[in-house]
C-alpha cells in the first residue's frame, strides 16, 4: 500500500467519523433546544400549587393544573387497558398464527391506521360514543387514545416476536410443550423488553394528543368524579392556556409542556431501568 493510498483512506475515515458525529449532534440539538426553551419559559411557574390546585377563575393569577395532571394519568391508564392487550395479542397472531395473505392485509391496515390523523380518530369516537352517550366523557377520551395505540403496539410486538430465534420454539415443541404455552412462557417472556418498549412508544405518542380529546374528553376546570363526565388533561389545559390573552396562563402553559415532556422522559428511563438484563446487572 502506497503512502498516498494510506492517507486517502485515513482522510475518508476521519471525514465519515466527523460527518456521523455532526449528524448525531443535529439529531440531539432539537431536543436540547426544546428543553432549554421550556425550562426558560415555564420553570418559574412550577411550584407545589401547580401540582395540587385547580385553575383559578378567568383573569386571576395563580392556581395550577392538578386536575389536568390527574386526568392525564387516568386517560393513559384507560388507553393502556384498551390498547395494550389488543395490540399485543394482535402482534402474537401476526407472528405466530395466521396465513400469509391474511397477515399481509392486517399489516397493511395497521400501517394505514398508524398514519391516520389524530383528529380523525377523535371524530370517529365522537360519533360512536359521545353522540350515543349524549355527552363528552373521560371514557371516550381513554377509548380514542387506546384505539390510536393498537396499530403501533401490534406492529411493534410482531417485529419483536420475530426476532426471537426459531430454535426456542422448536426446542419447546420437541419437549412436548403445547404451542400456546411455548408462546406465553418462552416467546413472550424473551421479548418482554421489546414489547414494553413498544408500549412506551405508543403511550408517549398519545400522551400529548390534543385534537382527539377535544372531541371526546373536552376538558374540565374541576376534579372529575366519574368516567362518564368530561375530564381535564394536560394537552387540553396547555392548549386553552396558550391561546388565552393572560400572561400568567401563558407561563403555566409552558410549565405544563415541560412537565408533560419530563413525564415521558421519566417513564422511558424508569422502564429501561426496571427491564434491564439481570445477567448484565450481575456481571
Amino acid at each position: 500500500m502506497t503512502v498516498s493510498n494510506h492517507n486517502w483512506r485515513k482522510f475518508k475515515n476521519v471525514f465519515m467519523q466527523t460527518l456521523t458525529c455532526v449528524c448525531a449532534i443535529l439529531v440531539v440539538t432539537p431536543l436540547v433546544l426544546v428543553f432549554y426553551h421550556l425550562i426558560k419559559e415555564g420553570f418559574t411557574s412550577i411550584n407545589w400549587a401547580f401540582f395540587t390546585q385547580l385553575p383559578k377563575p378567568v383573569g386571576e393569577t395563580g392556581g395550577g393544573m392538578g386536575n389536568a395532571i390527574v386526568g392525564t394519568f387516568i386517560l393513559l391508564a384507560q388507553a393502556a387497558i384498551v390498547g395494550v392487550p389488543i395490540g399485543v395479542l394482535g402482534g402474537v397472531f401476526l407472528s405466530e398464527y395466521g396465513g400469509t395473505k391474511l397477515n399481509w392485509w392486517i399489516r397493511f391496515a395497521a400501517d394505514i391506521l398508524n398514519g391516520v390523523p389524530s383528529i380523525t380518530w377523535g371524530i370517529v369516537v365522537f360519533a360512536l360514543m359521545v353522540v350515543p352517550m349524549h355527552g363528552f366523557s373521560a371514557l371516550a377520551g381513554g377509548v380514542v387514545l387506546g384505539m390510536m395505540m393498537i396499530p403501533l403496539v401490534m406492529r411493534t410486538t410482531e417485529e419483536v416476536l420475530q426476532l426471537v430465534p426459531g430454535g426456542y420454539r422448536e426446542a419447546a415443541l420437541a419437549l412436548g410443550i403445547s404451542k400456546w404455552r411455548t408462546i406465553v412462557q418462552i416467546v413472550l417472556r424473551t421479548a418482554t423488553k421489546g414489547i414494553v418498549t413498544g408500549v412506551l412508544l405508543a403511550l408517549a405518542r398519545v400522551a400529548g394528543e390534543t385534537a382527539p380529546l377535544l372531541f371526546t374528553a373536552l376538558g374540565n376546570r374541576f376534579w372529575a368524579h366519574s368516567l362518564t363526565e368530561p375530564i381535564a388533561a394536560m394537552p387540553l389545559q396547555i392548549f386553552a392556556y396558550a391561546i388565552s390573552p393572560y400572561d400568567d396562563w401563558h407561563r403555566q402553559a409552558w410549565a405544563g409542556a415541560l412537565i408533560l415532556l419530563l413525564l415521558v422522559l421519566f417513564i422511558n428511563a424508569g422502564v429501561r431501568f426496571m427491564t434491564r438484563d439481570r445477567f448484565n446487572r450481575k456481571a
